[in-house]
């Protein structure tokens, strides 16, 4: 019989634990996460009902040239797996896992899963790493994980860059040995904007985000655009600084 009895988060790894000095899908397709966009979102002020079904990739050459963290994805759970090949390649890489402790058979054993399904992060020029995104011979099941904006007629895509301080504070965060961690496909809208801080004390010492007041404690959060929400476990104030 087996029983679930704790769960913590654990050291998330990366690629060679580097990183640069700013430092559930149901389909063989890989479809392209589109969250609904906001009229406030819309640069033309189009109504998401009458625009027109025109996709377009924009990848901007100031963006495509220089080192970026990017979000990709995979279908089926096979993060781990695209990171594994990933990292074989020497590409700088980051993986947050979680671990939890399962009984079987009166047993205490360590299983390793992924903090966000279906989710990794890598760094690279856009170039680089398109490479490994269209390798339909080795990695069919991965891609870049997409911004949907509207311009006039037609939707936008546009491969989710990662800001370095973001993904600084989301190693901080998953490396931290807390069990009151955060993690949601949702944006959280009092970490969107807000009084910004950085922690300055404690095991989450490093992090900057939005400071507020989440499940009856005070925490410190990041919104990563269109895709993850995640913020610490309790914090005091004495542990923050006003950015």
């Amino acid at each position: 019989m087996e029983k679930y009895c704790t769960t913590s988060d654990v050291k998330c790894t990366a690629g060679a634990n580097l990183s640069p000095q700013s430092a559930g899908l149901t389909s063989n397709a890989l479809p392209e996460v589109q969250k609904s966009i906001k009229p406030t979102n819309l640069q033309t002020g189009v109504s998401t009902n009458n625009v027109q079904s025109r996709t377009s990739v924009d990848t901007n050459k100031a963006t495509k040239d220089k080192p970026h963290w990017y979000a990709l994805r995979t279908t089926y759970g096979r993060e781990k797996k695209a990171y594994t090949y990933l990292t074989s390649k020497n590409v700088v890489a980051f993986y947050p896992t979680l671990k939890s402790i399962k009984i079987v058979d009166g047993k205490h054993i360590t299983i390793e899963g992924s903090r966000i399904p279906n989710i990794f992060f890598a760094y690279g020029t856009y170039e680089e790493l398109k490479t490994f995104v269209y390798d339909n011979i080795n990695l069919p099941y991965l891609r870049f994980y997409y911004r949907h904006t509207h311009v006039g007629n037609k939707i936008v895509k546009t491969p989710l860059v990662i800001p370095d301080n973001q993904m600084n504070s989301l190693k901080i965060i998953c490396a931290a040995d807390s069990d009151d961690i955060v993690a949601s496909t949702e944006e959280v809208e009092k970490f969107k904007s807000g009084q910004k801080v950085r922690i300055i004390e404690g095991k989450f010492a490093g992090v900057t985000g939005i400071v507020a007041r989440y499940q009856s404690q005070q925490r410190v959060g990041i919104v990563i655009d269109g895709l993850l929400t995640v913020c610490t476990a309790y914090v005091p104030s004495a542990f923050l600084d006003v950015v």
